[in-house]
């Protein structure tokens, strides 16, 4: 039997370079460059391009090893599910193997060089970040608990933390604002796409919450999330990293998401599943923009503040 075969793989070549780069989940790894990045600007304190090229560079090296260390452990179910069955380990592009070495490679340089190129805390939170991804979240959360998504939301929340500190060398308030603001967003992006992609999580044998509690919970806990990052979000306006631009495309934004999240709570389970799914698809995909424009704001804002212009 060969090594494709114990893998559940089957021989389809030799691999391209766009399949290693897939296995870094490189639309996740955009998020985390982005977060990262306004995290980095927002900060008081300025930095030379260079480092701060080199900064976003290695953490963004930092979330494609965690992407290629999650593929290789969830290969088995990657195999299961629609949403993912054609990631590249599960298609038989890439090795499980080569995989896991990719990840621990990349884990190791990213670290070090993020060490060497800004400062020792930053590099801890990112050998910390890619640690709470690849093996709380992935290797044990997931498996183990309809909470998976919910704890393991922080790992997506570090970038913006990392990004202050490569700035400051220090913590602070700001930047946990910035790490909620992910946090508490997650569940509710997540679970609704838990509710229109159900049947991968059951035929996985995923916890989550829709396949544990069931539709009429889930949708509860995304309108008792949606309202909490609302007020979280909307109060961060008035905060250091906040101000009038960010407070016009809060106010805007929640007001559209808690729309979304009402329509969803007050969704009739006996109606046909795709008038519900509808609306689900609908709140995912805002869900995304919702992320992107609030952070955008900051930027907006402490890029704008130097010419008086951001800020309050």
């Amino acid at each position: 039997m060969t090594d494709a075969s114990l893998n559940g793989q089957t021989q389809q070549g030799e691999a391209e370079f766009r399949d290693f780069f897939a296995l870094l989940k490189p639309r996740v790894m955009s998020l985390v460059v982005f977060t990262a990045l306004v995290g980095l600007l927002a900060a008081p304190v300025g930095v030379h391009p260079m480092i701060a090229f080199a900064s976003i560079l290695f953490i963004a090296v930092g979330a494609g090893a965690s992407g290629a260390l999650n593929m290789w452990w969830d290969a088995d179910i990657d195999r299961i599910m629609r949403r993912t069955k054609g990631r590249p380990i599960p298609a038989g592009k890439v090795d499980g193997q080569d995989a896991l070495h990719i990840g621990l490679g990349l884990s190791g340089l990213s670290v070090v060089m993020l060490a060497l190129a800004a400062n020792l805390l930053a590099a801890f939170l990112l050998a910390f970040t890619i640690f709470f991804y690849a093996v709380i979240y992935s290797m044990w959360l997931k498996r183990s608990t309809p909470q998976n998504i919910v704890i393991g939301g922080a790992a997506g929340a570090f970038p913006p933390v990392i990004g202050w500190v490569v700035a400051t060398g220090t913590m602070s308030f700001e930047p946990w604002l910035m790490f909620a603001l992910i946090f508490i967003w997650t569940p509710p992006h997540f679970w609704a796409l838990a509710l229109f992609m159900r049947s991968d999580y059951d035929d996985a044998g995923v916890p989550m919450l829709t396949v544990t509690h069931g539709r009429r919970t889930t949708r509860n806990n995304i309108l008792g999330y949606t309202v909490l990052l609302a007020i979280l979000a909307v109060g961060t306006a008035f905060t250091a990293i906040g101000g009038p631009i960010y407070l016009a495309v809060a106010v805007v934004l929640n007001a559209l998401f808690l729309k979304g999240a009402v329509e969803i709570w007050r969704r009739d389970e006996a109606m046909s599943e795709a008038d519900n799914f509808a609306v689900e698809k609908r709140f995912f995909r805002l869900s995304l923009l919702y992320l992107f424009l609030h952070f955008g704001a900051i930027l907006a804002e402490a890029t704008l503040a130097p010419f008086g212009l951001g800020g309050w």
